[in-house]
Parts: C-alpha cells; structure tokens; sequence
C-alpha cells in the first residue's frame, strides 16, 4: 500500500476493484465518501470524486459509487490492460512524468519476444522462463566493470556504491521512438486489448468500458490524480501478482504514483495482517522483505550478489541493492549476538537455505505425499483457509502431530472429528493449545496503511499463554535436549540469543526494542536504517522498522491527533506524524519524490506531497522518500523511485516470474477458453503440482460445472474465530450462497431453498440467498455466465454448527476450492473456479 487511508480523501477518481470497502471496511470507508462529498475533487462539472466499481458483485460499495460494472472474477488484467491501451491510443498519459519517473526509455535488448501467449525464453517442459531474456540492453564493457566495482565495495563494506555513477548501464531513448523500448513495446503488447475484446473476456460491455476510460483518462493531467484500492479480490488467483501490477503500470502511466491521493492501496483483511507481511510470514523472505538465501550462496558476497537490485542507470540511487549487505548483516546480529562475527560470515551459513518451495499450500502438498511428520498452526486454522479443504483434512491425517496453538476450537483441531470423520482411522496426535486472543496482550497493530499502532491489554488472560511464550518454551526445550543428547546440526540452535529480562516470557515491548535495533559500540536504541551497518556494530531485527523504537521512546504509542490540526497536521494533508509511525522512517506516501516535477514543484500545487525549498535548501512536506537535501537541479540527482536499480517505475520487470508484461490468462477453471490466445488458456507457469508422485490435480471443465464461483466475506463476521461469538452468530447465522436471479428461475430455487453448490474437489449443502446483486454476464460475443457467491465464514465448529450438527457437515466453503497457485506468491484461486448447483 503506497499510501494510507487517510490519503484516499485526497482522490479525483477512485477505482475500487476486488474489493468492498463499504462492508469489509466500514470505518475506513469514510474516506472514500469524504472525497466523494469534497467539492474540490473530481472531474467535469458537480465536484465530488468519481467513485468507480469492478466486482462481480452488487454491493454497498456499489451502491454509492457513480459507477459499477460487473466483471467475470479473474480477469482484471484484461480491465485494466484495456484502460492502459486506451490512455496510449487517446495520448492521455502524463508524459514528463513518464519519461522522467518510469522505464518507458529504456531499450530492451534483442530476442525479447511475445507470441501466442507465451514471452520469450519459455521451457514448456520445465513451465518456467529464462528472465535473462527479459534484460534491458546496455554498454557491456560498463557493466561488466560496475559490477566487479560493486564486487570490491561490498567485499570493503565502504557503504554507497560510488563504482558505475555516470555511467549509462542501460542504454535510453528518450524520445520513447526506439522499437525496442519499453514504451514501444508496451504499445504492441496491449494494443490487442480492444473495448471489444475487453468485453469479450471480462463481460463488462464495451460502451460501458468506454465510460470508465474517459473518466480514467483524465487522470492523466497533472491537476488530477486518481487511487486504485484493491484487496484479495485480485490478490487470490494464479495471476494474482500481475493483476495487481497491471493497475499500477495504468497508475505509472498516468503520473500517479506517489502522489497524495494516489498510488496503489491495498486493504487488509486484518489488523495486522501488513505486519505479518513485514516480519516474514511469507517463507521466501526474511524480515524486511530481505530475500531468503539459496543452495548455493557460500557466504554474504554470494547471497548479496544474487540477492540485491542491481544498478541499471547514472541517476539511480539503487537504495535496497547499496545497501542490501548492511541490513542483513544487522539482521543476523540481532538473532546470534556475540556468534555473529566477521571470521563466520556473520553466522550466514546459520540461515536456511531451502532447495524447493516452502508455501503454504507446499507444506499440505507434503503432508499429503505423507513427507511431513508435523505440523504448528498459530493464529490459523489450516482445514478453513486452505484450497481443497477435503485434501488439507487428508494431509493433516498422515501426520504424526499436530500442535494447533488458538484461544478457541478450529476446524483444524477437531478435523479428526468432524461429521462424517472416523476418528479410530486417523492417527495423527493433536495436541489443542490454549493462547491468548490479541485483547488478552499488548503490542502493535501495523494497518493497511504501514501505521504501526500500540495497543494495551484489555484483559488478563484466563487459563492461556501467550503464542509466542508457548513458542519460547519449545525453543527452550529443544535447546536443552540438543544440550544433552546432541543432534544433527546443533550450532544454529545453540547460537541464537535470547537476551529478555525472562527468555521463557518475552515482553512484546522487548520485541518491539530488538526489531528497531541497536548501535552496539553505544548500547543505543538506532534512530534510522540509513546508519545501519554491516561490520557487525549493529543490530536490527527488521530493517523498515528502524526508527520506531529509538531513544526518544516507543513512537507506536504517539496519539498527537485532531484536536490541534495546525500543530499536528501542518501540512493540511491529514499525515498526522505525530499520531504512531509509519515504515519507513514515519513518511505517509511511498515514493513521494514522484509528487513533484523536475524542478521539485508539486505537480498539483493544492496536494503537495514534498516539494522543493530553495531557500532553506531542503524537501518539506511528508518526510521524504528521497534523500532530504538533494537539490532537485543536481545533474547527479537520484531518480524518485529510490528502491528500483532504475530509479524510476518499472513498466517492463524481469522480477515477475510470468512475464514482464502482465498478460490476460485464465484461471486454471474457465467458462471459455481465452480470447487472446486459445492454445495457451492459462498461465503457463502457475504453481500446480507433480501428478507423478500420486495426487493428480483436481480441476473441473466447464461442461460439468458451468458456473463461476467466488467467494468473499460479511461484515458481521471475522473470518473463523466469530463461529464461537453468539451475538455474531444471530447477525448471520447460517451458511448460505447467493444465487442470481435468473440462474435461480431456471433450477426453481427460490431463497431458503438448500441447495448442493459442487465442484471437482467438493460440495456444499446450504441454504440459497436469490439476490440480483449477481447476474448473467456474456463472454467471447454470445456465451452467457452466471456467478455464484460464497461467503467463507462457516464450519463444523462453533454455535451454528452446534445448533445445526445434522447439517453443518457441508459447510466448509473451501472444499470447493482448487490446490493451485500464483505464480509469484503461491497463493491459492481462492477467487474464481467452477461449480455446479442444484436443488435439494
């Protein structure tokens, strides 16, 4: 999320697209109706800002949007590729902005290619690209010698990478005329994405796209800027990764990145679910979006090489990739201490190294090949989440235990009892561990928004431990049975530090002290990343949280609010800096130099970001995403997108694993076969998994189950843990599907009827909700599709279960899911597959 919610008042446009604020997000929506009621914004005449909606499902977003066009769930690559080729075909783009501030220059080398749905470099036997391919063309005598001089700094540890500047490691046209440049190439790629063809894949009719275009395209005047808000409505497909990117390269071009009122803003699901993704949830990170290191990597030079974004331009500041080596040296020093040394590569080889995928959905994949002995769930329950709910039960069947760590009952720690279950067949050892529910401890909150809030305890916990008590007591054990029995690879055990007042029971405001770091030749708090080192003087547990904890106090806690607007908010731009912290370093608005011109004035004088001082020589506004001094007139000056090796915002990325370009591909279940290229339907490398080892993979087609399928959640619950809580219960109280009308006349369901919703994996048998919030929408020219909507919330536990047992066993809405992945994240189609639905 690149601004905040706040921010969002400050909106000419707002696209919300796979998500519904108005009912996941109540409180935060007040923001989207204070733009929407601000007379200052908006386009044309009647002031206000133009609120537009994509879902396949009418809402209460819907319902005060200006706009609302119903789209076939998975396919808003191919929206938002239609919206980036009209503003290129109607030459509405902001171009300084996009000359100066993207890639558009930047001249891709030979043999890059697109055809027939595939980009070059493509191993149909292996499902995976070579991105090499995918390379800009640049002076290889220049680049050869800047990284054999990055080489020699990073081996020296002599901080910013000073080897390269003024040298053009990849070559630019300006003019955006070459035809290998990415601007050009872009053109190509989405010139195929007619309003015609638009309608053909999406389902929202072509005279309404056209609508929503010339209300986009205004946004690319410097006097207007729009947002796009998204949730997991884009994020839970196979595409997922590039669903997303596809909304920011729109945003790029239309100079709207890292302006007030504009940028990428993702909402949550949780409180603190942007926390999670900080501190490596995820396995293929470390702390800080650090990459986790690979078989291979000998010592720090070979895992930053690898690791860190390479310096593609003269003016490229490259932040992450110069100073990659200092905040995972910190890093290291934070978890082994005194056993973190020069003379052991800073107890690097301490660090995993795993040679396969280690997802979510990886981990039930072995369970279910019976390759896993056990399994912790904290905080989640593994049978409601997880794709191919009937196979994460099976998986969790073959393990020898299960340690299921949650302040009440989950499907997981009674799927061995579940209706229909035997519980005499399933071996698995499950042990229920009683821990704290978050209004039972303190600790930070960090929001959509990267505001990191601290919050007290409400209550003294009855008869549980807090989760990561639980968690200190094993490590504790385990070191002491290594102590006296020994073991294989003992050292990155016996290495780590515990240094809390308790090692049994850490303090969550310890935690919070570890992860901002220390300087330790002072024994002081760290007050920013930017003096982190990689001599081992420093320690941080989490790089992008530097600052929050320095000696000035816990910054979490600040409550500098409303009362004093002039005092507290002196910029008028509702960032409040005085009210918690924000990462990085407390700005508002990532890349926030993007706010302003060349010469460092704001492109819209009325939502400054930064801008310029030429007086007192120095950047005012938010705290700067940019270095605070440097004089916007300098020849030398970085580029405002400081983390890319670029400089500026990457419209073509080899990072992306399917493509450097997002492209329109089915989910791996489709009503139609793709319009763009029929023989390459889906996304060629999206993560399934090996039939060979026994489990085939579970897919349905169409002529079996000729309905698409998305799910979603209700205000009046919270995911799972709500089954237990009556009064949410009575809100909503049983598990159902909504049904558009017109699917409903031709089966003869009629609301309260039970229905079976089935799918290849399969099947729910709940009560039908008739709604015309879903109707029929027509692909490919005359093919007519319906959608059907799943709530998630329900299970075999907690009240409704208890007050339905007889009918409570079908109730798991992921068992019609499929076990498939993003090709970048790994994370399930949660949000578009095929079903079929009849009456009981």
């Amino acid at each position: 999320m690149t601004n905040h919610w706040r921010d969002i008042q400050h909106a000419d446009v707002i696209i919300i697209n796979g998500a519904n604020p108005a009912e996941a997000h109540p409180v935060g929506f007040q923001w989207f109706l204070k733009a929407k009621l601000d007379p200052r914004r908006g386009i044309g005449r009647g002031g206000g800002a133009k609120m537009i909606h994509i879902d396949p499902r009418f809402t209460r977003t819907s319902a005060v949007s200006d706009v609302y066009a119903r789209i076939r769930t998975g396919t808003d690559t191919a929206f938002f590729g239609g919206l980036i080729n009209y503003v290129l075909e109607k030459n509405l783009i902001h171009h300084e902005y996009v000359k100066n501030y993207t890639n558009a220059s930047f001249i891709v080398k030979q043999g890059f290619g697109f055809s027939e749905g595939l980009f070059s470099g493509y191993d149909p036997v292996k499902r995976i690209y070579d991105t090499s391919t995918w390379g800009y063309e640049g002076d290889a005598p220049a680049q050869a010698a800047f990284e054999r001089a990055q080489k020699e700094i990073i081996a020296g540890g002599q901080g910013p990478a000073g080897a390269g500047a003024g040298v053009a490691l990849a070559k630019r046209d300006m003019q955006l005329e070459h035809p290998r440049s990415v601007f050009q190439l872009l053109k190509a790629h989405y010139s195929r994405y007619t309003p015609e063809m638009v309608a053909s894949i999406t389902g929202i009719p072509a005279d309404q796209f056209l609508e929503i275009a010339k209300i986009v395209g205004e946004t690319g005047r410097p006097d207007k800027v729009m947002t796009v808000v998204y949730a997991v409505g884009l994020t839970h497909h196979t595409t997922g990764g590039q669903l997303i990117r596809t909304a920011a390269l729109l945003q790029l071009l239309l100079g709207n990145m890292g302006r007030p009122g504009g940028g990428m803003n993702a909402e949550r699901g949780h409180a603190n679910i942007q926390g999670n993704t900080d501190n490596a949830i995820s396995w293929e990170i470390l702390p800080g979006y650090l990459r986790i290191p690979a078989p291979g990597q000998k010592n720090l030079d070979d895992y930053v090489t690898q690791s860190a974004p390479k310096k593609f331009d003269a003016n490229s500041w490259n932040f992450f990739g110069t100073n990659y080596r200092k905040f995972m040296v910190s890093l290291l020093k934070t978890w082994y201490g005194d056993n973190a040394t020069d003379k052991n590569e800073y107890a690097f080889d301490f660090i995993p190294k795993p040679a396969t995928n280690s997802s979510w959905i990886s981990i039930y994949d072995q369970a279910l090949k019976k390759k896993m002995e056990g399994v912790i769930l904290s905080g989640m329950t593994a049978t409601s989440i997880g794709p191919d709910a009937n196979q994460v039960m099976t998986a969790l069947g073959n393990l020898k235990w299960l340690a299921v760590m949650d302040p009440l009952p989950t499907t997981s720690s009674e799927f061995w009892r579940r209706p229909g279950a035997d519980p005499k067949t399933i071996q698995t050892e499950v042990f229920m561990i009683p821990s704290t529910h978050w209004i039972e401890k303190d600790g930070s909150f960090v929001n959509s928004g990267r505001w990191m809030q601290w919050k007290e305890a409400a209550l003294a916990p009855e008869g549980a431990r807090h989760d990561h008590w639980v968690l200190a007591d094993v490590f504790a054990r385990v070191k002491k049975l290594y102590a006296q029995q020994g073991g294989k690879l003992p050292d990155p055990l016996m290495a780590v530090t515990m240094n809390y007042k308790d090692p049994l029971k850490p303090e969550l405001d310890e935690i919070g002290q570890e992860i901002n770091g220390f300087d330790l030749t002072t024994g002081k708090r760290m007050a920013t990343f930017g003096a982190l080192k990689d001599d081992g003087t420093t320690t941080a547990g989490n790089w992008i949280y530097t600052g929050s904890y320095p000696e000035a106090g816990n910054l979490s806690k600040r409550r500098a609010g409303v009362q004093d607007p002039k005092k507290n908010d002196p910029t008028g731009m509702g960032y409040y800096h005085g009210w918690a912290w924000s990462w990085p370093l407390n700005r508002r608005v990532m890349y926030n130099r993007a706010s302003a011109d060349l010469n460092g004035k704001p492109w819209d004088p009325s939502r400054p970001g930064i801008e310029w001082d030429p007086t007192e020589k120095k950047w005012k506004g938010d705290v700067p995403d940019y270095p605070p001094t440097m004089d916007p007139k300098d020849p030398k000056r970085w580029g405002p997108f400081i983390m890319n090796g670029e400089g500026v915002g990457r419209l073509f990325s080899n990072s992306m694993i399917d493509g450097p370009f997002p492209e329109h591909y089915e989910p791996v279940e489709a009503p139609i076969a793709n319009p763009l290229h029929p023989q390459q339907s889906e996304d060629p490398v999206a993560f399934l998994y090996d039939q060979a080892a026994g489990r085939p993979n579970r897919f349905g087609k169409a002529a079996d189950f000729p309905y698409v399928a998305t799910s979603y959640r209700l205000t009046e619950h919270e995911h799972y843990v709500t089954q237990h809580v009556p009064l949410l219960v009575g809100l909503q109280p049983q598990a159902f599907v909504e049904v558009p009308a017109e699917l409903a006349d031709q089966k003869s369901i009629k609301s309260g009827d039970r229905v079976r919703v089935s799918s290849a994996r399969g099947k729910l048998e709940v009560v039908a909700l008739v709604t015309k919030r879903l109707g029929p929408i027509t692909l490919a020219g005359n093919k007519t599709v319906y959608q059907i909507g799943i709530p998630i919330h329900w299970g075999f536990v907690g009240v409704s279960a208890e007050q339905n047992p007889d009918r409570s066993k079908y109730w798991l809405a992921n068992a019609l899911t499929p076990f498939v992945g993003d090709a970048n994240a790994r994370t399930p189609e949660f949000k578009a597959f095929l079903v079929n639905i009849e009456k009981l």
